[in-house]
């Protein structure tokens, strides 16, 4: 499973990359054409949708490696079983709300698959939307892998007392 997840991650990563680096060749076009009077319409779109794919790749990165913003407090606090418990439920919690968002996300992409891009006739919106079901879908199976990892240790915890 960690090689899984860790060939998962590096896809993530750089498919983030990927777009961040079309937003700002992107956004560097807009401000060029701009300057110089040229209209380029699609500019302003291809900025926001690759944005977007950028942001959900790099939340799902983060969840892997817990690096979101939380409060830790409590978790600080507590040691052994405790701690390995509250991580357990937070692990829990993670994989629920992302099954909700995963199954919302589906519905929405199906909803908007043909709509298409107002610059772009084209390129349909569901290449946008389906970033949402593939990020809680990792951030699924990085919860899981962590779960797996507590569950570990909560049973080392319980043989060593």
């Amino acid at each position: 499973m960690k090689r899984f997840v860790q060939a998962l991650e590096k896809l993530q990563i750089t498919v983030g990359v990927l777009f961040l680096t079309v937003f700002f060749v992107v956004i560097l076009l807009q401000i060029i054409t701009r300057y110089l009077g040229i209209s380029v319409l699609w500019t302003e779109e291809v900025a926001n949708y690759s944005f977007i794919w950028a942001i959900f790749m790099g939340a799902a990165v983060m969840v892997n490696r817990r690096e979101h913003f939380n409060f830790d407090f409590i978790i600080r606090k507590l040691t052994g079983k405790k701690k390995v418990s509250l991580n357990i439920f937070n692990d829990l919690v993670l994989i629920a709300f992302n099954a909700c968002i995963l199954v919302l996300g589906i519905q929405v992409v199906r909803e908007f698959w043909n709509y298409t891009w107002a610059t772009i006739p084209e390129m349909k919106m569901g290449y946008i939307w389906i970033a949402i079901p593939i990020m809680a879908g990792t951030m699924i199976i990085y919860s899981v892998s962590h779960l797996m990892d507590h569950l570990k240790a909560n049973k080392a915890k319980e043989v060593s007392e």
